[in-house]
């Protein structure tokens, strides 16, 4: 399947409107249904899209954070053995009580940043997503209401006519 960015599609609609049709005397521009349902159904296959991407940046996300997490773990347990080894003599055990802690320190603090580096990395494609959603949502809305206008004012009036200056000057 053939992904569609979802900006290309809002460009498309944007498009759309500004080859519509002007409604005399109004603010109102009547576009093509066909086409605009068509690109509104182009949209709804890549929000799906767009969403299946966030997840998998989260599980990036939580599968680097696992990582790091196995990764102190075996620090930590390599630190724990090679304590153990050392024990046998007293300034070689504090040495390496020392060395462990310090090991244990570093793991803890990679692990630390690797996690908030992913988090903050998650958040900032989040973040944009969403914003790059709300404002799409926010044009489609726009558009739908400037469909549903225009086909109110087109069904009020029965037929669209256009107004003559003689129709104008009796108004």
């Amino acid at each position: 399947m053939v992904a569609i960015d979802v900006l290309y599609l809002v460009d498309r609609l944007e498009a759309l409107l500004n080859k519509g049709w002007r409604v005399p005397m109004t603010t109102k521009t009547m576009i093509d249904e066909d086409e605009f349902l068509d690109i509104v159904d182009q949209m709804r296959i890549a929000f799906p899209e767009e969403i299946k991407q966030a997840k998998k940046i989260v599980q990036d996300r939580d599968r680097i954070t696992a990582q790091a997490q196995e990764e102190a773990a075996r620090i930590v347990e390599m630190a724990k053995e090679d304590s153990a080894r050392l024990t046998n003599e007293h300034a070689v055990t504090k040495s390496a009580q020392a060395a462990a802690a310090q090991i244990n320190l570093q793991a803890r603090a990679a692990a630390d940043s690797t996690r908030q580096g992913a988090d903050d990395y998650a958040t900032q494609v989040l973040k944009t997503l969403s914003s790059r959603l709300e404002q799409m949502m926010q044009q489609i809305a726009t558009l739908q209401n400037q469909v549903t206008n225009g086909l109110t004012v087109i069904e009020g009036q029965g037929t669209l006519e256009v107004p003559t200056e003689e129709t104008q000057q009796n108004s």
